[in-house]
C-alpha cells in the first residue's frame, strides 16, 4: 500500500464524523435560533469552547515533555491575563513550536 493510498474505512469514517459535528452545530442552531439566550446560559454557552479545548490538550500538555508543559505554562499564564481566546491559542501554538526547536 502506497503512503499516500487512503483506506476506505478509514475515509468513511472521516466523512461520518464530519456530518456527526456539522448535524450536532445544525442542531443546536435549529433548537436555539427563537430562544433569547442571556444571564445564565450565555456564560454556560460562552464556557463551552474553552473546556473543549482543555480537555482535548491538557493530556499532550501533561503526558508530553518538557516543551509540551513550558507552553502549557505560557498559554496557561496568557489566559490568566485575560487576553483574547484567540490570542490565548495563538500563544501557545508559538510557545510549543519555540520550546521544541530550543530543547530538542
Amino acid at each position: 500500500m502506497s503512503a499516500f493510498a487512503l483506506d476506505p474505512e478509514l475515509f468513511l469514517a472521516i466523512i461520518l464524523m464530519g456530518c456527526a459535528t456539522y448535524g450536532t452545530r445544525l442542531s443546536g442552531y435549529l433548537l436555539l435560533r427563537n430562544a433569547k439566550i442571556e444571564g445564565r446560559l450565555k456564560a454556560a454557552l460562552d464556557a463551552v469552547p474553552p473546556a473543549i479545548l482543555t480537555a482535548v490538550i491538557a493530556p499532550a500538555v501533561l503526558m508530553e515533555g518538557w516543551p509540551e508543559r513550558l507552553a502549557g505554562a505560557v498559554t496557561l499564564a496568557v489566559a490568566l491575563l485575560r487576553a483574547p481566546f484567540l490570542v490565548t491559542i495563538l500563544t501557545g501554538a508559538a510557545s510549543v513550536v519555540f520550546f521544541r526547536y530550543i530543547l530538542t
